[in-house]
């Protein structure tokens, strides 16, 4: 049985660790590569969303084809 003070339980970060975490960013790559960091970033999220909307697409067509064909019969 898992406590509220399990340290198995994992949380979101507060203020404080967001500040460190942003601090090591800012160490390990340093002041020039951040913008280039997010750009890419930007670019995989885009493009994961792109490629979501095409399978909900093709899914929701699919679903079409599929009630429109008995009644062709």
């Amino acid at each position: 049985m898992l406590v509220a003070n399990s340290p198995l339980m994992i949380s979101m970060p507060g203020g404080s660790e967001w500040i460190l975490i942003i601090l090591v960013v800012l160490l390990l790559f340093g002041g020039r590569k951040i913008p280039e960091l997010m750009r890419g970033l930007g670019r995989g999220i885009r493009e994961f969303n792109d490629a979501k909307n095409n399978v909900k697409q093709e899914i929701e067509e699919g679903m079409k084809e599929k009630d429109k064909a008995p009644s062709q019969q």
